[in-house]
């Protein structure tokens, strides 16, 4: 009878500690600073989800992007949450990659989700990933450097004042450049600029049959605007940089100009990062005259890949860092302007947070103003203002990136870079069945 008890008793032990381990959610999340905020921050989810523990997988937006997407095709299982863009939710969500977020809680309040940032995480009416932050892009300038050299920023400028003004802003000899510019490969980095600059210039990737466009006119003019405009008046090694190390240079005062995404906003106007937070000023991305600006649309979600094993608590984690109360969090620990923005309506309506972030109006008539159905002057067959909503882009998108980069850098002539565009483009839409 004893040794029965004592058996009973060791198998009740083995049960009860099986219950009381804690679930592990790897997280996989780029190195932006509202993310690495957010880890900072997850002791209130843990606090309230004692079985749940997180891990972190912290990587560079190109290196994410790549590690994520082999291997969710290749059913990996690495992660159980994602931070992925815009551009894959709804492709990834069509090719059953990842779960729908039918339980975010009743008080996650889906409908105060901006339209424009919500529309693009949902498939078939159902949302497949929730947003951290939503972004457009617009200028974030000098005011003391501009009013130096005698100019007044539009709300609205044109690509002609930036030109002026990048070049009367640069000095030289006090390392101050006139305008930081992404210059780094990748479709998510410099092409993300490029290609939304060129819908100002009433460029696109692809007429209407798909035919490739990068032979014609427009993207000429994209592309030796960029490269004499950086030459003259942008960084040295401007080919190396992505957003973090513009955001770097602006904060440290070394430019006049930073044309970039709008949730840069709060970083380069917070004092205790930014040399220049008392200085800075903004205004909507530029335009030709066209009738189009050069503004994007993109918001970084998390989303729960299907082949995870948590998807319950996956989704706990998704509902806590996308609610309206995380926000609350940010704000009490680290103000109202360093809140995550771009994802819900509420916020946008919040006096305190009108009053806290002067870009606030600018960031959400940016976003609302971008239309990735109609990016550019002519029509398109494509969704997409800074990328092209097909799975071949990813790919295609790095590889144009990498001649545009090589551009900047002086490794090859604009004209030589197009061309490889063209080629390698037509090549990938013959490949694809998009053109015969």
């Amino acid at each position: 009878m004893k040794l029965k008890t004592l058996l009973l008793s060791a198998c009740s032990a083995v049960v009860f500690a099986g219950l009381a381990q804690a679930e592990t959610l790897t997280i996989a999340t780029v190195n932006n600073g509202d993310m690495v905020r957010m880890q900072g921050l997850t002791e209130d989810f843990t606090k309230a989800n004692p079985d749940i523990k997180l891990e972190w997988v912290t990587l560079e937006e190109n290196v994410l992007r790549e590690r994520v997407t082999t291997d969710i095709a290749t059913k990996g299982g690495q992660y159980d949450v994602l931070t992925i863009g815009t551009y894959e939710v709804p492709i990834w969500a069509k090719q059953g990659w990842l779960l729908p977020l039918d339980n975010l809680g009743a008080d996650y309040d889906v409908d105060d989700l901006l339209p424009a940032i919500r529309s693009g995480l949902t498939a078939d009416g159902k949302l497949y990933a929730a947003p951290f932050y939503g972004e457009s892009s617009m200028v974030m300038y000098r005011k003391d450097l501009m009013e130096k050299a005698g100019l007044k920023m539009p709300d609205a400028p044109t690509w002609e004042f930036i030109n002026e003004a990048a070049r009367k802003m640069t000095d030289r000899s006090a390392d101050i450049n006139g305008i930081c510019l992404r210059g780094k490969a990748g479709w998510g980095e410099n092409m993300a600029f490029l290609t939304a600059t060129s819908n100002a210039f009433g460029a696109r990737w692809f007429d209407e049959n798909w035919k490739p466009q990068f032979d014609q006119p427009e993207w000429k003019a994209t592309l030796d605007m960029y490269v004499k405009l950086m030459n003259d008046a942008g960084p040295q090694g401007a080919s190396s940089n992505g957003f973090n190390e513009n955001l770097a240079l602006f904060q440290q005062g070394k430019c006049g100009m930073w044309i970039d995404a709008t949730v840069a906003a709060s970083f380069v106007t917070n004092p205790k990062d930014s040399t220049v937070a008392d200085k800075v000023g903004f205004a909507l991305a530029p335009d030709t005259g066209l009738g189009k600006r050069g503004n994007w649309l993109w918001a970084w979600n998390l989303a729960i890949p299907a082949g995870t094993q948590k998807a319950e608590a996956a989704e706990k984690f998704v509902s806590w860092a996308t609610s309206k109360h995380y926000l609350d969090l940010v704000a009490e620990k680290e103000g109202w302007a360093n809140v995550p923005p771009g994802t819900r309506t509420s916020l946008y309506n919040n006096p305190e947070y009108q009053k806290a972030a002067p870009f606030a109006k600018m960031t959400l008539d940016s976003i609302n103003a971008a239309d990735p159905k109609n990016p550019s002057v002519k029509p398109v067959p494509y969704v997409g203002v800074q990328f092209v909503a097909i799975p071949e882009f990813q790919g295609l998108g790095t590889t144009v990136g990498q001649l545009f980069s090589a551009a900047l850098a002086g490794q090859m002539s604009v004209d030589d870079a197009l061309a490889q565009a063209q080629t390698a483009a037509t090549r990938e839409m013959t490949r694809g069945g998009y053109i015969k």
